[in-house]
């Protein structure tokens, strides 16, 4: 049995792309670093002078914030204390944990279960949470022994205090597909306050934007194309006060004797998915909540993942691997945000 991972680390699943106009008068601000186990960019269009080293750090602590409230990788987060906590109490959390959790299991329970912040034994179980593929392929047995800890219906949430708390002892939190897009969000709403209005924020892939460019024009984003071994953009968007999330199988994987196994795991089977759904990119009010969607769309697959897009008239793009390359289908709802590129 032969074993290989890819190689290339987890980037930005969307890349910034100029625009053409004519310029305005106004200043572009960009701020950048490192957070949440990849990187965050702010770029701002600012008129008169602007303090940019204030903005940055309050950027930073408020990613610090969320980053030791729900990071899996720093041992005193209230994530991490969660997941050591064995007991079927109420265990006091922030706020912003409540927050994100209320809206995971709202999504977890639109998609049936599809999207579930409690996979992270099976991310275990399969080797992705370090050395991707060291553990092996694990057997039915530990595959079924696995599922009975997870399952979003063994978490509540609770608001007044602010509390999370688990039916079953050892079941555990990864916020992994949800919190970079919370994160993007609560940046706007910091840029917001602070009065600028043409602004695109990214963090790991997960976008908002909102105005125009330093050339009066509409941002564009451009969606990746999915292949490993290069970087090309297969479509051109302009979301217009929306945040964007992508999903894919193609910078994450593993392969086994010739098969490739995705990080894209299956609540419900307990395994890597095995369609030909090669990524889908999600728009809607919130990156958090396009974060979370284009997971669980991804987990669905080019059929049922559809349909469920469309029930909810939600824009989303499908990138299908063919025998021949890529095909792609989209939402209804998706259609106006897309750039002609002939």
């Amino acid at each position: 049995m032969t074993i290989s991972c890819s190689t290339i680390s987890a980037v930005s699943l969307a890349l910034i792309l100029a625009a053409c106009a004519p310029p305005r008068d106004a200043q572009l601000v960009q701020l950048q670093g490192p957070t949440m186990g990849t990187q965050y960019t702010v770029k701002l269009i600012v008129d008169g002078e602007f303090d940019s080293r204030t903005a940055d750090a309050a950027i930073v602590d408020l990613l610090e914030r969320i980053e030791n409230a729900m990071s899996t990788y720093r041992p005193d987060s209230e994530v991490s204390r969660f997941n050591r906590f064995a007991s079927a109490e109420w265990f006091a959390v922030s706020p912003q944990v409540v927050d994100v959790v209320a809206a995971a299991l709202e999504i977890s329970r639109l998609t049936d279960g599809a999207f579930d912040v409690t996979v992270a034994p099976l991310i275990e179980l399969w080797g992705f949470a370090g050395s991707t593929g060291a553990n092996g392929l694990p057997d039915a047995e530990r595959i079924a022994e696995t599922q009975r800890r997870i399952g979003y219906q063994k978490l509540s949430v609770r608001t007044d205090p602010s509390a999370v708390r688990k039916t079953v002892p050892d079941v555990s939190l990864n916020l992994s597909a949800i919190a970079k897009g919370y994160a993007v969000d609560r940046v706007v709403e910091y840029l917001e306050r602070r009065g600028i209005d043409d602004y695109l924020v990214e963090i790991g892939g997960e976008i908002k934007t909102q105005g125009t460019n330093q050339n009066g024009a509409l941002w564009r984003i451009g969606i990746e194309k999915p292949v490993v071994a290069a970087r090309a953009v297969q479509r051109i968007i302009t979301p217009v006060d929306r945040g964007v999330a992508t999903s894919g199988d193609y910078r994450n994987f593993f392969t086994v004797d010739g098969k490739r196994y995705s990080h894209t795991l299956n609540p419900g089977t307990g395994r890597p998915v095995t369609h030909t759904l090669a990524s889908v990119t999600v728009l809607d009010e919130t990156a958090m909540r396009a974060d979370a969607l284009a997971t669980a769309l991804l987990v669905l697959g080019p059929q049922a993942g559809f349909s469920l897009a469309d029930k909810l008239q939600l824009p989303a793009y499908f990138v299908i691997r063919e025998k021949q390359g890529f095909s792609e289908r989209y939402t209804d709802a998706f259609t106006k945000y897309l750039v002609d590129q002939s």
